[in-house]
């Protein structure tokens, strides 16, 4: 066993105090006989200049005072310390840094963070190779930073190089940072995650009224979130700081428990990959070609064929039901004289397949691009299940399991993920990629992670509206993305200090039928902040270890 610490300490402008906070938490990790310490993003100076050359003169530099201090500490206590800054490169250029300082005070590894957040973009350069995956004593380790974590593929390249444990480091004041983005990102890839927060503003406190008011958000939102964490590789949080004020959260981890990627029913889940479709995701970013959708769709998960109608009637325009819910014929049947359209999935020559069916049968089919254990390759079968056409008819669009191509409808644009396939973060990038406005998910989750984390992410971190339909017994649910969004843009509702979780409507195991309204439209809108796109702004020149 390992005994980690999670660090969250607030960082001012006066480098000498932030300095002193930092060796505070570190003294307290050490004295709860922790092992590894990981401290917030930015350690050095609050992330607000007045230009990029002040960035780079307030920024830390190799053999400085600040870097000096940490590494002795580490020294003197004979333990690892993960920081982040921003530094001064040889180059001229300032990154946001990630340091590991081993036990007898040197830099054991650094790398510098990808994907920028807002102004950040103003001050800093994004890093522009991979972080190393550290092979040290507690583990091997990976390290990345705030914004990196709120996208998928950066904690997954390094899990997919073999590390064991995720160090992450935020200067967020996001709430949704502590009970989704930190969590899914140790679930999903079935990893440790330490993750360290600020406290405190993290803005001047003399410009914060201006700020917020221009955010329209109340300035005490603009504070550091906290709630530092450590988090077990099946999402279970089993340690967590307070929302506010400096505090040290420490726990014991067996690292070797990140080996075992496998599901309960014995899926592989990064065996199960299938890297060669994934090769979207490391192309250059063309933006969003397709018009916004609808405003609003109404929706509806009905797990009992005989309520199909009822749904209709009441105003669904799309139903997404259970993996092979009914005969398509009579599911066909049940939409006569309606324009709407049903979702379910059946098992056509071996291939699980999604099918979208309009009152004239089957109009699209997906083929499953995943295996599961005891089933017929996806990628097998004949080329009779065909493929999605892109105007919504049936299509032979190179044979089962071959990719996404999403339909257009009316009020927008769909894709469907079923089964298996849901579990990949690179599905829904791919459909994201594809400019989808909603994706109907036909499941069956085995862990509890799935529903709670992993989907929502799904929608969070591609702006997507999920419509889940499970089996009855399971809980359901829709996800619908919100108008309030981009924060450089006045927030016009209430500021909760959720940025990008979905509205989410809950389902309940027992119920049969529930109904939701979506927004197609929404899913056009992908800037979390200035310069900052939650797909085009992947790090998609350094996604090998995805698509390869």
């Amino acid at each position: 066993m390992v005994r980690v610490a999670a660090a969250q300490i607030e960082a001012g402008q006066d480098e000498a105090a932030n300095l002193a906070a930092c060796l505070r938490v570190i003294d307290a990790a050490a004295g709860q006989r922790a092992q590894l310490v990981v401290l917030p993003e930015f350690c050095n100076h609050l992330s607000w200049y007045a230009s990029r050359a002040q960035a780079h003169e307030r920024a830390t530099r190799p053999g400085d005072a600040f870097l000096t201090a940490v590494g002795e500490r580490a020294r003197r206590h004979g333990i690892w310390i993960k920081i982040n800054v921003t530094h001064a490169h040889p180059d001229g250029t300032t990154g946001g840094t990630n340091f590991l300082f081993d036990p007898a005070g040197a830099v054991a590894g650094t790398c510098d963070k990808q994907t920028l957040m807002g102004a950040e973009n103003d001050f800093l350069e994004p890093g522009a190779t991979v972080g190393p995956v550290l092979a040290t004593p507690l583990g091997r380790i990976g390290m990345y930073a705030c914004m990196e974590g709120v996208i998928n593929e950066v904690a997954r390249g390094l899990a997919l190089r073999g590390a064991q444990v995720l160090l992450n480091s935020l200067n967020s004041f996001a709430l949704d940072e502590a009970d989704l983005h930190i969590p899914v990102r140790a679930a999903e890839n079935k990893v440790w995650v330490v993750a360290a927060n600020k406290v405190g503003p993290l803005l001047p406190r003399e410009e914060l009224p201006a700020i917020a008011a221009r955010l329209g958000v109340p300035p005490e939102w603009l504070h550091g979130a906290g709630e530092s964490q450590i988090v077990a590789p099946d999402g279970t949080v089993v340690a967590k700081a307070p929302r506010t004020g400096e505090a040290v959260v420490v726990a014991d981890i067996d690292p070797a428990l990140a080996d075992d990627k496998r599901r309960p029913d014995g899926t592989d889940i990064f065996a199960t990959r299938r890297p060669h479709l994934y090769g979207p995701i490391g192309e250059p970013p063309a933006g969003r070609r397709r018009p916004p959708g609808a405003p609003v769709l109404h929706t509806a998960v009905v797990r009992d064929p005989a309520l199909l109608r009822d749904a209709v009637d009441k105003g669904a325009r799309l139903v997404v039901m259970p993996q092979s819910a009914g005969d398509p014929a009579a599911l066909a049947a049940a939409l006569d004289g309606t324009d709407a359209h049903v979702v379910t999935t059946a098992l056509e020559d071996g291939v699980p397949t999604g099918l979208l069916i309009s009152r004239d049968g089957v109009v699209a089919r997906q083929p499953r691009l995943h295996d599961r254990p005891g089933e017929p390759s996806a990628a097998g079968g004949s080329g009779a299940a065909g493929g999605i056409g892109a105007a919504g008819g049936i299509g032979a669009v190179g044979g089962p399991g071959v990719g996404i191509v999403p339909i257009d409808l009316e009020w927008g644009r769909l894709a469907i993920i079923a089964g298996e396939d849901a579990l990949y973060p690179e599905t829904f990038r791919l459909a994201a990629l594809l400019d989808t406005d909603v994706v109907a998910v036909p499941y069956a989750a085995q862990e509890d992670w799935e529903l709670a984390l992993g989907l929502p992410e799904r929608a969070a971190e591609n702006r997507l509206n999920l419509v889940v339909a499970t089996p009855i017994g399971q809980p359901a649910a829709i996800f619908a993305m919100t108008p309030d969004f981009t924060l450089w843009t006045k927030w016009e509702g209430p500021f909760t200090g959720r940025i990008s979780t979905p509205v989410r409507t809950d389902i309940p195991a027992g119920e049969p039928i529930g109904a939701a309204d979506v927004a197609p439209a929404q899913a056009a809108n992908r800037l979390v902040s200035r310069n900052t796109d939650l797909v085009d702004g992947r790090p998609w020149r350094l996604v090998d270890a995805l698509i390869r």
